[in-house]
């Protein structure tokens, strides 16, 4: 998925076969008015394809092959599919989680969709959850592979797709390189199974949160230490992320009784309307007004 289309007559040609593709409606109508009114915007979505790399996709949303779409996240999620299929012994299985970010359920489930339609069996979160929770799955459902879709720290126009591999962390060489050249066969969305199998995507929820909170608190170096200091004041603020739902509860099973919220901030948002970036190491964000 890495071809850079050069000429004026090559992306407007690309557009076109999006227009008269099997493509859905309302992406035919988004075509059509950047065809219609916006000419450097239409060069841009259609000009290269997005390129998948060794961590995945990262790209703006939107219509169009360099745009982050159910589309191009259907073409990933195909040849990552093709690879499992290609080289893991026995049933293949992953675990798909997902942000608050705009789309970013929709993705997931696209993702969990192309994966039961060629035969893997799917563990999918409710709702969203962070992205360690995500690691953490992989080895307690002991899957093959994890995607979640995220853009990490990146402005709200982005979303973004990390894949992860049997041991819970990113994927690595050899595998990185060889799941991109898999995903590089996918030239074009006819070639990805849209059609689910619903039998074969299971739905996770509070369950894996309590394994998960219980297997974190575990790893508390000195409770006595968390009980002395029970009445240490702490400000929370989770940018509008996934951190809202296990945070303040991991603070709270460890007996700190003084955590004070940012509660515009507590609201899981994908326009991340109280901050101008959902970036945690602005320090601007974490000044208060």
């Amino acid at each position: 998925m890495t071809k850079i289309y050069n000429t004026m007559a090559d992306y407007k040609k690309i557009a076109q076969n999006w227009l008269e593709g099997s493509f859905d409606e309302q992406t035919k109508a988004e075509v059509r008015a950047l065809m219609e009114s916006d000419e450097t915007a239409l060069e841009d979505a259609f000009y290269r394809n997005l390129e998948f790399g060794t961590g995945g996709l990262r790209g703006v949303m939107g219509v169009g092959t360099n745009r982050m779409n159910k589309y191009t996240v259907g073409m990933a999620t195909q040849g990552l599919a093709n690879y499992m299929l290609a080289n893991v012994e026995g049933p293949a299985s992953a675990c798909v989680s997902f942000d608050s970010r705009n789309h970013s359920r929709e993705f997931a489930q696209i993702t969990a969709d192309v994966l039961s339609a060629n035969g893997i069996k799917v563990y999918l979160f409710d709702g969203i959850r962070p992205t360690p929770e995500l690691s953490y799955s992989i080895r307690l459902k002991k899957a093959t592979a994890g995607v979640m879709v995220t853009a990490s720290h990146n402005p709200k126009e982005y979303n973004g797709y990390k894949v992860f591999w049997s041991d819970g962390g990113q994927i690595t060489s050899p595998v990185d390189k060889d799941i991109v050249a898999e995903v590089a066969k996918v030239s074009d969305p006819s070639l990805v199974r849209f059609e689910a199998r619903p039998e074969l995507i299971e739905i996770m929820g509070a369950e894996v949160d309590e394994c998960y909170l219980h297997d974190i608190l575990s790893l508390t170096l000195s409770p006595e230490i968390c009980a002395r200091h029970k009445d240490i004041k702490f400000v929370y603020t989770p940018l509008h992320g996934c951190g809202v739902r296990l945070v303040p509860e991991c603070l709270k099973r460890l007996g700190f009784e003084n955590v004070y919220h940012v509660a515009e901030q507590d609201v899981s948002d994908g326009n991340f309307p109280t901050v101008a970036s959902p970036n945690p190491e602005s320090p601007r964000h974490l000044l208060w007004q």
